[in-house]
């Protein structure tokens, strides 16, 4: 099959969550399955065309945006010498610091601006005369392709077979605009309904993702159930339910090499699970850099994360205190986000330098530090799509505690002494009693080496690699090329 994919981020070249993890890594694991696979995402800024070998291939397509035509300039490049990447250039949607907007707040353009990159995307597949089988989108970036297959290009016999795929996500971040902005995306008013893609009083991009679409898909099964209740649901949960027929979750994988503990050249000691003793020299080494006591029986908790209420630190900052007094552990912390939670990191850590290293900042080579020299790893989510955090930290032998949600309910299970079965540390209840009790358990099980031991070996032996995910993805493309076309 021919598969073209359209995302707003991919890894190595731009990248703010997950979205550009799995975009780096799916296409790849597709190609090697046997499939011919393309992507394309915009030329931001920051991308940096000599390092990743960008090479300009077209020199201009029109592209209609409202009443008017706007040039994009494409780009091209091979990634992992599998996926051609291609790169939609306009220095005046793109030429910007960041991908969405600055820390005051989106771009206010941020409509005209995937508009412009899908319709782009669009008319690139026929400049290059790549006839897709399945356009897959990701997000509300590309929600709108779906919806353009089946009005504007109705009729283009280019997409006469075309069938579209469209990935949540994130359910929360949707692309909803003013009315005015269907006449910009070339679209008439008769899709501002219900039904169609009014949401609120306002044009919803990843609505018209859900309900054009050939298949919805998410990246968990438990995500799939939760966006279909008013809990998880966004507003979107009766759309959801609708399209329940069409709805698949299918998990995330991980780069297996990427993120290799046997291999990695950013830790202290490499290990893998048959020596994983090797392991506590990652421990000894993240310890003394964070200038927290080095001493292996001391349990050290890690946590890389954006700090938004999201995440769990609103159940997670009122229980530091009590970590601070009554565990003998550390607490290293990575990651940006709410200037409330910046606030409340930096008090705590002033009051207990001993126990706390909290670093508010982004640092990939010290996220693979604490992935490797923690014991347990932190993802108290509110809710969580998919998460790679806890995939991650397996493979390094660092068990993840975990709120049962989303994707966090598919890949982890609550280890139990009787049976000697689970990989990590799992509690339900939202509260930040139910938290720390569940911290408590955790190091009370660390004090029991052969225990310990066992939960470590049990989580590095999970496989969270993309190809069983792939070949899910695979078996839906085919499922749904089935369908004969309205």
């Amino acid at each position: 099959m021919k598969i073209f994919f359209a995302t707003s981020e991919m890894v190595p070249y731009a990248k703010t969550g997950g979205l550009a993890d799995v975009c780096g890594s799916l296409p790849g694991e597709l190609t090697d399955l046997g499939h011919e696979v393309c992507v394309v995402m915009p030329k931001y800024k920051k991308i940096d065309a000599a390092k990743f070998g960008l090479k300009k291939i077209i020199e201009g397509i029109e592209v209609p945006l409202g009443g008017e035509k706007k040039i994009a300039k494409i780009f091209s490049a091979r990634y992992q010498d599998k996926v051609t990447v291609y790169f939609v250039d306009n220095g005046e949607y793109f030429g910007r610091d960041e991908l969405y907007g600055t820390p005051m707040g989106d771009y206010p353009d941020n409509d005209c601006r995937f508009i412009f990159f899908q319709r782009a995307a669009l008319e690139l597949m026929k400049a290059v005369d790549f006839k897709p089988d399945v356009i897959h989108c990701h997000d509300w970036q590309s929600g709108l392709i779906p919806v353009y297959l089946k009005t504007v290009y109705k009729d283009d016999p280019f997409f006469r077979k075309t069938k579209s795929f469209f990935t949540i996500h994130n359910l929360a971040y949707q692309g909803n605009f003013p009315p005015d902005t269907l006449p910009t995306a070339g679209l008439g008013w008769e899709e501002f309904q219900m039904d169609r893609l009014e949401f609120y009083g306002k044009m919803s991009f990843l609505k018209g993702g859900l309900i054009y679409s050939d298949a919805v898909t998410t990246v968990s099964e438990r995500y799939a159930e939760e966006i279909q209740t008013k809990e998880y649901g966004a507003g979107l949960e009766g759309v959801l339910t609708k399209r329940k027929s069409d709805l698949y979750g299918i998990v995330n994988g991980i780069d297996l090499e990427e993120w290799n503990p046997e291999k990695d050249p950013d830790l202290a000691v490499r290990y893998s699970v048959q020596d994983a003793e090797k392991k506590q020299e990652n421990k000894k080494a993240l310890q003394k850099e964070n200038r927290l006591e080095v001493n292996a029986e001391i349990p050290v908790f890690g946590i890389i994360t954006r700090l938004a209420d999201q995440k769990g630190l609103d159940i997670l900052a009122p229980v530091l205190e009590d970590f601070a007094r009554k565990l003998n552990a550390h607490f290293v912390l990575l990651g940006t986000g709410e200037e409330k939670y910046h606030k409340i990191l930096r008090e705590e850590m002033a009051k207990y330098p001993k126990k706390f290293a909290f670093h508010i900042m982004f640092d990939a080579k010290m996220a693979k530090r604490i992935y490797a020299g923690s014991d347990i790893f932190l993802m108290p989510s509110c809710y969580e799509p998919c998460g790679l955090g806890q995939l991650i930290s397996m493979r390094y032998g660092t068990i993840p505690l975990v709120r049962e949600t989303g994707g966090l309910a598919d890949t982890v299970s609550d280890f139990n002494p009787k049976t000697g079965k689970g990989n990590g540390f799992v509690f339900r209840e939202y509260t930040s009693e139910k938290l720390f009790k569940t911290m408590e358990r955790a190091v009370e099980l660390f004090r029991k080496p052969k225990v310990w031991r066992q939960i470590v070996e049990n989580a590095m032996q999970c496989d969270f690699s993309w190809n069983a995910s792939a070949k899910k993805y695979v078996a839906l493309y085919k499922q749904v090329k089935k369908v004969p076309l309205a």
